[in-house]
């Protein structure tokens, strides 16, 4: 089956839309659309439906004015919220995300210790993601766990985590931070917080000096 350059331009515009309603990520689900819209709009244009590219405009209009809010660090406030070693809500968020977090760090189990930093990475009070490291006797720190929940994951979540803004790492003493590398997913999220392959007690692991990780993420 023949289809013109018109047809498949209206196609692409199909598939955008169809790909951006399975995201999770509502940033990913806004860029997405947008391109779907866009590309409509151009079909529309090109077939003549004037109607059809005035609804487009405006579903563009709506993506960029909440995309906007979505992308300005002044409209969000970030905080973080350490934890007790026994906070039932900490132990239904990980059971809760259980599957995703065994996507990205295949293997984590969650046991608590009186030598661990945890925290919710809190986003207008919404916990957007959870943090879990263990103070070693090396002078390091250990990431047991971080976890950014599906819908924020745009960095901003790290970008507070590994910040003086966080409060999570001035007061422990330590010069360096490192953890065992999971996914691929996981690997290149680390690699671009600027940690750097090495190998710690015989196994693989990602480390990086924590000032100069603070240094970054202020």
């Amino acid at each position: 089956m023949d289809f013109s350059p018109t047809e498949l331009v209206g196609y692409l515009g199909s598939l955008f839309i169809i790909i951006s309603l399975t995201r999770t990520s509502i940033l990913h689900l806004r860029l997405i659309g947008m391109a779907g819209s866009a590309t409509f709009l151009i079909y529309a244009l090109l077939i003549e439906a004037y109607p059809i590219a005035l609804v487009n405009v405006v579903i563009i209009t709506v993506h960029l004015f909440f995309l906007r809010r979505l992308l300005s660090k002044k409209a969000e406030f970030f905080t973080s919220l350490e934890l007790n070693k026994d906070s039932r809500y900490l132990q239904h968020f990980l059971d809760f995300h259980s599957t995703d977090i065994n996507v990205h760090q295949p293997g984590f189990t969650f046991t608590p210790r009186d030598d661990q930093v945890r925290a919710f990475i809190l986003r207008d009070t919404i916990p957007a993601g959870v943090f879990i490291g263990r103070t070693c006797s090396d002078d390091t720190i250990e990431v047991e766990l971080d976890y950014v929940t599906p819908q924020y994951r745009d960095f901003k979540v790290a970008d507070f985590l590994y910040s003086d803004r966080s409060e999570l790492f001035a007061d422990r003493g330590r010069r360096r931070i490192w953890t065992r590398p999971g996914s691929d997913v996981h690997i290149a999220y680390f690699t671009r917080l600027g940690f750097s392959p090495t190998t710690i007690q015989g196994g693989p692991a990602l480390m990086a000096d924590l000032d100069a990780v603070l240094g970054n993420g202020a």
